[in-house]
């Protein structure tokens, strides 16, 4: 019996095959739920060097974590749409989010251009571009004619997922170059809070002020994108009563002048929304401890 016509017959001339099909779903899949894991991962990262103790933000950050490996295992671990069309909405999601922080903020709490931040936004456009094709690509069975159809109605929303990355990619881009970069904090007059039973040192505004252990008296070693989560308060700055420590100034490596007190330079943290927090105290972030600074020295 002449089984070889047969096979070549089933096999069909009108498009892609069952084979090229499932190979290309496996890789969406695997490059999908890797992109997801990996927003997670450095979601995770700032949420342990920081972001938890955010009021508000923290809490979101922390979500966004549980949710990202979550929908990245289940995307390794199945084929199915409804999977790969949650991974994909949930990045975009997450994009949005990321940008609505930088324009206006959120929670009180307005993002600043970094490093991290820019990579998880390049993560989460891939994701949703692999994510939202996975979802879109018609299924393996079914009569030549129909896949036809299916075929030409995926090729459309190819297109449309190429645009809407294209136009997430962009808009991000503006929104980074836009978005404030590492700043300072106007000095003001320093003055004596308490906060939690202890008094500590604020800004005229009322945001505690912090030092770093690896600074020295002379120098400062934050920059860059410590310096936009930890403002260095522009010195000279002036003293209210009740503060006892001996203020003093250093020249930063951009030539600007930041406050010092009794040695420590001298730093607001953003993540600090109101007066009363002092929310950064105790962080080991950018490569060192966060102190608030007591009063007494």
């Amino acid at each position: 019996m002449d089984t070889e016509p047969a096979l070549l017959a089933g096999r069909g001339d009108s498009g892609p095959g069952p084979a090229p099909r499932a190979r290309a779903r496996l890789a969406l899949r695997l490059a999908g739920g890797g992109l997801l894991i990996a927003t997670g991962a450095i979601h995770l990262d700032l949420y342990l060097t920081g972001y938890r103790s955010i009021p508000t933000i923290g809490w979101l950050f922390l979500f966004q974590v549980i949710a990202a490996f979550v929908l990245g295992a289940a995307v390794l671990a199945s084929a199915a749409r409804l999977a790969a069309a949650a991974g994909a909405a949930f990045s975009l999601a997450t994009l949005g989010g990321y940008l609505l922080s930088l324009w206006i903020g959120l929670f009180g709490f307005k993002e600043v251009r970094t490093t991290a931040g820019i990579t998880a936004g390049i993560v989460e456009v891939a994701a949703f571009a692999a994510l939202a094709r996975l979802a879109a690509m018609p299924g393996e069975r079914g009569r030549a004619g129909g896949r036809l159809l299916a075929g030409f109605g995926a090729g459309v929303a190819g297109a449309s997922i190429a645009a809407v990355s294209v136009v997430a990619l962009a808009v991000l881009g503006g929104s980074v170059a836009a978005a404030g970069g590492p700043a300072t904090t106007a000095p003001g007059a320093l003055k004596a809070v308490r906060i939690g039973g202890v008094t500590v040192l604020a800004d005229a505004n009322g945001r505690t002020v912090y030092w770093f252990a690896p600074d020295t008296a002379a120098r400062s070693a934050c920059y860059g994108s410590c310096a936009a989560y930890w403002p260095p308060v522009k010195g000279p700055a002036a003293a209210e009563p009740g503060v006892t420590g001996t203020l003093s100034v250093l020249t930063r490596s951009d030539g600007s002048v930041q406050a010092a007190y009794d040695g420590h330079p001298l730093y607001t943290y953003v993540g600090d929304s109101a007066p009363g927090q002092a929310n950064g105290n105790g962080l080991n972030l950018n490569g060192g401890l966060w102190h608030e600074v007591t009063a007494s020295g």
